[in-house]
């Protein structure tokens, strides 16, 4: 009886005396923040369209996905051949997001960068000067990221429709139906 007696006490010894001293509280950095926002960019592969998903800081806003298109595939996302696009590069004004003036407050829109305005199921792409001429898979790499990137903070069963209105004026409506899943 007495020896049950002091296994108590003798466990609260060894967990108080293994020599490891007390620290208080260590700031090691920011609070954790889970995984990176990710949005899927559509790029070609062997012909077809590939939706690779990209890190952004803009998770369902369609014209930061459109910049990362219009950034170009990157080294070592293709599977097989590698990626390509036949949506033109990045204009060197759009290298770097203009500053603000005030915290909060958008971004004014830039020439050189494509424009989206969305009304229920309906959306507007309006691409900057120098992107005319796309073809049929370009089209389809514009309309497919951004309504893949617009569902990520609004999912819905329904169709998404894009108009599509090149740099040179030409205009071409398109849906997210056939888009490849993400």
């Amino acid at each position: 009886m007495k020896a049950l007696r002091s296994v108590p006490l003798l466990m609260l010894l060894a967990l108080t005396s293994c020599g490891i001293p007390a620290t208080g509280l260590v700031e090691a950095g920011g609070p954790a923040s889970g995984t990176l926002p990710l949005t899927p960019v559509y790029f070609v592969e062997n012909g077809a369209l590939v939706a690779t998903p990209r890190t952004t800081t803009r998770p369902g806003d369609p014209e930061a996905a459109l910049r990362l298109l219009m950034a170009g595939p990157l080294a070592g996302e293709g599977r097989l051949d590698g990626l390509s696009t036949e949506v033109p590069g990045v204009p060197t004004a759009m290298a770097l997001p203009p500053a603000t003036d005030e915290p909060g407050n958008p971004d004014p829109p830039s020439p050189d960068t494509p424009t989206v305005t969305v009304k229920g199921d309906a959306m507007t792409i309006r691409l900057p000067p120098g992107m005319d001429r796309l073809s049929d898979i370009g089209v389809r790499q514009i309309v497919c990221t951004a309504t893949a990137a617009y569902r990520l903070t609004r999912p819905s069963d329904a169709t998404v429709t894009a108009e599509v209105t090149d740099g040179g004026g030409r205009r071409v409506t398109a849906s997210d139906e056939g888009c490849p899943d993400r």
